[in-house]
């Protein structure tokens, strides 16, 4: 005060950014674009509304961020899940797309066997009685 000096503080929400943990240990900010870009390449040219692919995108974000919590991490693997979940509740031929990308299907032997997979959780009463199952919300 004797040296009549203003001094002016402020305040603010220092968000700390949701990092993604790599299967090689590697860590890098969480980025929606990147997340945007698989699910629309999956559901490309198939009959869902933007809108429909923008809840998706958003519901795994908040996911993420919730499963991130403590430290802020959260792995490339859950993520990876959590697109598949809600592409098979979405659009079948989408879940495939994406899960031969995910799962880095090397030959056609594994698109049958995944779509073998995906027809006996869609004959089953319950989708998640399959052991790599997408769960129910």
């Amino acid at each position: 005060m004797e040296c009549s000096y203003r001094f002016t503080s402020y305040e603010r929400i220092e968000e700390k950014q949701l990092m993604v943990v790599k299967s090689s240990g590697r860590r890098e900010p969480f980025e929606r674009a990147k997340l945007e870009r698989g699910v629309q390449r999956a559901l490309e040219k198939r009959p869902v509304s933007q809108g429909q692919i923008e809840l998706i995108i958003s519901e795994i974000e908040d996911e993420a961020a919730v499963t991130g919590m403590p430290g802020f991490e959260v792995q490339s693997r859950q993520i990876g899940e959590m697109v598949l979940k809600r592409l098979y509740h979405t659009d079948r031929v989408a879940y495939i797309r994406f899960a031969s990308v995910y799962r880095n299907f090397e030959n056609v032997d594994e698109f049958i066997r995944e779509i073998e997979q995906l027809s006996r959780w869609s004959e089953s009463k319950d989708p998640s009685a399959g052991t790599n199952a997408p769960a129910d919300d």
